[in-house]
């Protein structure tokens, strides 16, 4: 249930597993003189804000005290710190939502996505963007060109997550590619893969009507449903020989998390693959390890992006190389919040947006 309150700094808060209330924040001062408020303009719903909602905890990180939803936002500066100078009021931006501590060695070799005191929005125990306003560091803030709109840059957080798995990949121009998942990181991984140069993608879903949109999305592609009823090598098998991959793919990702598919994923590479995996599923699975060390398959994981991701990102949308505004299913007011959440749940459209409050 979802109870609504008039307030200054509206906030679509998780109180408790599958309960939403609509709660009165205070509204956030800049401390730091890099600092900058802004204006959340709109949020897109990410599976792991419905996995909070519906279970309480993701992994090791547990919901424990009432916690702002979101994290893939855009939105307007309204206010900067002293010591801010490539930002003014009134730019609009995307807003890169985890803030690492810049000063570990994880965050100096490059790789602040795995920095141990990460501040992420809406994973616990950091409130997220799903409110009026929000704080963020200036370099933390992407300013958008003139012809990107504000939905465009809501979507840059998702599509750096693409960016992120694609290059763990060492994906190269004439690869073949196979996705397992097309859900809306999955259909970015092949964007992404498709700006790079891959001869041949080719997206693996059981959801027919997924499978069209990103055949649709990133022509030319290969879609393939797969049976639930066969193996993992029988699944591989068959979409080796359904798309000409010869020996095998030379790249895999897995953005769904889900147990055949990572099996499958292994069985459909060729010696000396690569393998990736993107989406997060049960904590412990049966892999195919015998696989993996015969056929010397370089095998990576993602977690979020790390440095140059997002910028990336923001370059394929602006040069037009990757087109997000197709993957938009809809646009909901703030009230409708909870609905549009339900909707996701049960696998209605690709991404919905929530404005932010008036």
């Amino acid at each position: 249930m979802a109870t609504q309150t008039e307030t200054k700094n509206n906030s679509f808060v998780l109180s408790g597993v599958k309960n939403i209330v609509y709660e009165d924040r205070p509204i956030p001062e800049l401390k730091e003189p890099y600092d900058v408020l802004l204006q959340v303009n709109f949020t897109g719903i990410c599976g792991s804000d419905v996995h909070y909602w519906q279970h309480g905890g993701i992994g090791e990180f547990k919901v424990k005290d009432p916690m702002v939803l979101g994290h893939e936002s855009s939105g307007t500066v309204l206010e900067t710190g002293s010591s801010v100078k490539s930002l003014k009021k009134g730019d609009r931006v995307a807003m890169e939502p985890g803030i690492p501590c810049r000063r570990c060695i994880r965050c100096k070799e490059g790789y602040y996505n795995l920095c141990s005191d990460m501040r992420f929005a809406a994973t616990p125990p950091y409130d997220g963007t799903l409110a009026k306003y929000y704080i963020l560091p200036e370099d933390f803030c992407y300013k958008l060109p003139e012809h990107i709109s504000l939905e465009e840059g809501a979507l840059l957080e998702p599509l750096a997550v693409g960016v992120h798995i694609t290059r763990q990949s060492k994906l190269k121009h004439g690869d073949s590619i196979v996705i397992f998942g097309a859900g809306p990181v999955g259909i970015l991984c092949a964007a992404v893969a498709k700006s790079l140069g891959a001869s041949k993608i080719i997206s693996v879903d059981i959801n027919q009507d997924r499978l069209d949109f990103v055949k649709k999305f990133t022509a030319p592609i290969c879609s393939t449903y797969v049976s639930q009823k066969i193996s993992a090598q029988e699944n591989a098998a068959n979409i080796i020989r359904e798309n000409d991959l010869g020996d095998g793919a030379d790249v895999a990702i897995d953005a769904s998390g889900v147990e055949p598919s990572i099996q499958a994923a292994i069985h459909v590479l060729r010696r000396g693959g690569s393998y990736v995996q993107g989406g997060m599923g049960r904590d412990e699975c049966t892999f195919p390890i015998m696989a993996a060390c015969i056929k010397e398959l370089q095998i990576s994981g993602s977690f979020r992006y790390s440095q140059g991701d997002y910028a990336t990102a923001l370059n394929l949308v602006a040069n037009g190389s990757v087109d997000v505004k197709q993957v938009i299913s809809r646009k909901v007011k703030f009230e409708e919040a909870l609905q549009a959440f339900e909707d996701i749940k049960d696998g209605k459209g690709i991404k919905v947006l929530i404005a932010g409050p008036e």
